[in-house]
């Protein structure tokens, strides 16, 4: 595209997926073409913090909710102590959008651009106008299958036996490194004159957790996904978070050493997320790849201890197997009430805890931040 050009408006899109099931619809966004996992989910609201949250680097994202982008999109500018307030990271992380209804005319005092907008000036494509219905229980009784997403130009014909040809071979983003991508390059500082440091283990972590921290005045050094047990006992810390992040656990082999090492030496740790697998895998336990994952903001989480159960934001496609547990120390403290599987650990002693779900939420309930607090009393910090 030459300097001063304008984006080419945005024609008809296909999406495809592995099994030949393809959907014609209107395309918005970038024009191009995306490869990718093709998740789903039913979070009624937060595309602004959903498009912009690391877990989901690598899937093309379909939204069940039939009408979005009526809010538009917030200012990246609204930050607390250089975090984003309005979203999960700074750019879309997502490689594609599929959803049935855009609305082109939000109406929100926030908004400065609309989701179509946002999303070409990011360069990524999106297709509306399709049953998402469809494709949501293709994806449940199939299970989470790779993809492509084209949008065309205005005038454009799709080509549709040369996507039926290409999706044959679309490579499966968890077969590779997809944390190293939206890790920090370098530690990031955060000074809130707190009285304890606590080292956060960078795998693609939300803004929310980070503002959840800094909130109690927590002083944060946050850290590369790769850093070694070495590196991190040399800021001192209180304690350690690992964060949430994207695909496969297994492939953070640094990141379950480091771990496991900070274990070891007795500090205080938090996972969330991908942090629960990385926590049971440097223990000894294992993980395996749900179905279709959990993606929404309505996820019950039971309490085994104390009976109660809590409605939570989840984000993850893989997850803890319980029977592999067995003499690491772990127990499972919650479950999900839909389907039974691991959402939470705790080690002996209690003090380090891991959780499947999103205490932070952003968006969702906010049910849960008090676990905030009980990692911080676990450091000797009263919130």
């Amino acid at each position: 595209m030459g300097a001063g050009s304008r984006p080419q408006k945005a024609g008809k899109a296909v999406l495809i997926l592995e099994d030949g099931t393809f959907f014609i619809g209107h395309g918005f966004g970038s024009v191009g073409k995306v490869s990718g996992e093709v998740v789903f989910s039913t979070s009624m609201v937060g595309y602004p913090e959903s498009l912009t949250d690391p877990s989901y680097h690598g899937q093309i994202l379909t939204l069940t909710y039939p009408l979005v982008g009526n809010y538009g999109v917030p200012s990246y500018e609204d930050k607390f102590l250089g975090v984003p307030i309005h979203f999960e990271s700074i750019g879309i992380k997502v490689r594609g959008l599929v959803i049935q209804e855009l609305c082109m005319e939000p109406s929100h005092w926030a908004s400065k651009r609309s989701l179509d907008e946002w999303l070409r000036d990011e360069g990524i494509p999106g297709i509306w106008g399709i049953d998402t219905r469809r494709l949501t229980k293709r994806l449940r009784e199939h299970g989470v299958m790779l993809g492509i997403l084209e949008v065309y130009g205005e005038g454009e014909e799709p080509d549709l036996d040369r996507l039926f040809r290409e999706v044959k071979d679309v490579p499966d983003p968890n077969e590779t490194d997809l944390v190293k991508d939206v890790t920090v390059k370098e530690p990031i500082h955060y000074e809130t004159s707190g009285e304890r440091l606590v080292v956060l283990i960078d795998c693609g972590v939300k803004g929310g957790i980070l503002r959840n921290l800094l909130r109690r005045k927590v002083d944060v050094v946050r850290v590369p996904y790769d850093f070694s047990c070495d590196e991190i006992l040399e800021y001192k810390p209180d304690g350690v978070l690992v964060s949430n992040g994207p695909g496969d656990p297994k492939r953070c082999t640094s990141t379950i050493e480091a771990v496991r090492g900070i274990i070891e030496e007795g500090i205080p740790t938090m996972g969330i997320c991908l942090g629960t697998q990385i926590l049971a895998l440097a223990l000894g336990g294992d993980t395996y790849k749900l179905k279709y994952g959990h993606r929404s903001q309505n996820q019950p989480a039971y309490d085994l201890e104390s009976g109660r159960c809590y409605i939570t934001t989840q984000n993850h496609g893989y997850a803890v197997e319980p029977n592999s547990l067995d003499g690491t120390g772990l127990k499972v403290w919650f479950i999900n009430a839909n389907d039974k599987t691991v959402e939470g650990l705790k080690y002996e002693g209690g003090r380090s805890f891991a959780l499947q779900w999103h205490p932070e939420a952003s968006p969702g309930p906010y049910d849960t931040e008090f676990l905030f607090d009980e990692f911080l009393d676990r450091l000797g910090v009263k919130p």
